[in-house]
């Protein structure tokens, strides 16, 4: 299913997304809503999974970014796919363990990993703890041998291609950097432990990465670097993983980008290492992909019903909506764009342009400016496309105000993942003390 065919309109001027009417998902889930179309992610899964399977022989692995929406339904989806996970949280290998995934097939990364966190991911047995410290290694031995385990590990380093990307410098919290030699410190530092098992390098640019030089470049300063390794410190990498950051579709300033058009960048990326192989005589290592944004991002929006609307004259008019940054903090954080329309009036021509604000009591809370719409009215139901990533992962309760639902869908059928939380939800963890009764 290619990118365009996920959203059409029916006589009425309704939005249908994965084959549901978008109206009806509203009026019977309410609003705020994520939508996810079932069908969008798992093509996505499968273009990432059957390419390495195609151009690297099955030699390697695609794992989920959970990050990008950790939910139980996604990482036992990711599961059914053939694919593994990489977590970056206690939270998401709890949630990953609870799906069934087995610990195995998951890499577990971050840059401040707390002992709670590694003493778990070691008791689940979990396949690869991707290392960002030289005290976490050594927590990481020192665990491992009370448990009379040896942990397998990898470091994750910073190539730091020639064209950086704004994720990417040498100035960076993630990573041992290659230029100035860290990386094969760490290396050596690694190898001389007894109870962990360094069995590769990660490396991830960034998100959201448009260049695509920027990828091949990375693949080649670090397979310049492995080569290095085998042939001057006597270490030869059995893994790799690439990590992930290709682009997706927001607004009409970024490419829609293929399916086709994704399976040609994994190509292209793998060619690299393969040449590489070639060129340092290397064994191929076992390669793993790590997409997140990619595979959900598109295949989500958000429902909104609109509120009050406010037009200040000469300077800009306002469109609220019962959500905001409370479910999308993109724009508040990062000046994210977005595209959207009235999915109860979806075939109506664009009369004005309006800046999509929320509901909480902040000025930040805004989710998109410069917003092409028919003249909205109260009550009509909004969609905004491209909010499948790092908007429930991010989502807080601001205000306390609930976490909206989110739901599946596939051939116009629904189905909840994530229950709308309750106001009894928010207060769960509050104490009120004797002292303050």
């Amino acid at each position: 299913m290619e990118k365009q065919e996920r959203f059409t309109i029916d006589k009425e001027g309704h939005l249908f997304f994965g084959g549901a009417d978008c109206v009806q998902l509203a009026e019977q889930y309410g609003t705020p809503l994520f939508v996810y179309d079932e069908e969008a992610i798992r093509a996505m899964m499968r273009v990432y999974r059957d390419t390495l399977l195609e151009e690297y022989a099955g030699n390697g692995a695609v794992l989920y970014s959970v990050k990008a929406f950790p939910c139980m339904a996604l990482c036992s989806m990711a599961k059914q796919e053939g694919l593994g996970l990489e977590v970056s949280s206690g939270g998401e290998l709890y949630t990953a363990i609870k799906a069934g995934v087995s610990a195995k097939t998951i890499s577990f990364v971050g840059n401040n990993k707390s002992k709670d966190e590694i003493a778990y991911a070691l008791d689940c047995g979990v396949g690869c703890v991707v290392v960002d410290a030289y005290t976490e290694i050594e927590t990481i031995d020192d665990m491992a041998k009370k448990r009379g385990i040896v942990q397998d590990i990898m470091l994750r380093i910073n190539p730091v291609p020639d064209t950086v990307t704004s994720s990417l410098s040498s100035d960076s919290k993630f990573g041992f950097s290659v230029a100035d030699g860290t990386a094969k410190m760490m290396t050596a530092f690694a190898l001389g432990k007894d109870n962990v098992s360094l069995i590769g390098y990660h490396y991830h640019i960034g998100s959201q990465i448009k260049n695509r030089k920027a990828f091949l470049s990375a693949a080649e300063v670090c397979m310049k670097f492995i080569a290095e390794m085998k042939y001057k410190n006597d270490f030869e990498t059995e893994y790799l993983n690439l990590g992930g950051g290709f682009p997706i579709w927001y607004t009409d300033e970024d490419e829609r980008i293929t399916l086709e058009g994704y399976r040609e960048r994994i190509r292209e990326l793998l060619q690299v290492v393969k040449d590489k192989c070639a060129a340092y005589r290397l064994n191929g290592p076992y390669l793993m992909l790590e997409p997140g944004r990619s595979l959900v991002g598109e295949a989500g929006i958000t429902l909104y019903r609109v509120g009050s609307i406010k037009n200040i004259p000469g300077v800009r008019k306002y469109v609220c909506v019962d959500g905001g940054m409370t479910d999308n903090p993109r724009y508040a954080l990062y000046g994210a764009k977005y595209d959207a329309l009235l999915a109860n009036r979806a075939n109506e021509k664009n009369t004005e342009v309006v800046t999509l604000a929320g509901k909480s009591s902040d000025n930040a809370d805004v989710i998109a400016c410069n917003v092409s719409l028919p003249k909205a009215e109260t009550g009509d139901i909004l969609a905004v496309f491209s909010t499948g990533a790092y908007h429930y992962s991010m989502a807080t309760n601001y205000g306390r105000t609930p976490l909206p639902a989110a739901i599946l869908v596939k051939e116009g059928k629904a189905e909840i993942i994530v229950k709308r939380q309750s106001y009894e939800d928010v207060v769960r963890c509050d104490v009120l003390p004797d002292s303050l009764k």
